[in-house]
């Protein structure tokens, strides 16, 4: 069996979909943040899968790498929000976030 584009498409889309509904779902802010890890995880498996069957240019692969470094900076500005929120609420939910307004 050999695997095609549409199945890394497919592989993609999948998991873009479930860190989305993760996002969405999800009051927790660390979850939050690995859902959108996730999604970012799928656009690169998606750019790459792209690129591999289009070898002739590498934009995908560079476009990847570029993706993961902003989802490296994502990752740190995040925490470093969460463990603000944690030291001044002692919880990690979304609600209480809109809180910090005040």
């Amino acid at each position: 069996m050999e695997i095609t584009l549409g199945t890394f498409l497919a592989l993609g889309a999948i998991l873009f979909g479930i860190g989305a509904i993760g996002f969405l779902v999800r009051r927790n802010v660390l979850i939050q943040l690995m859902s959108i890890e996730l999604m970012l995880n799928a656009v690169n498996v998606v750019l790459v899968a792209v690129n591999r069957y289009h070898p002739d240019n590498h934009a995908g692969q560079i476009f990847a790498f570029f993706v993961i470094a902003v989802a490296a900076a994502e990752a740190a500005v995040g925490l470093a929000i969460v463990i603000g929120l944690f030291r001044l609420k002692k919880s990690v939910s979304a609600a209480d976030a809109n809180l910090m307004k005040h």
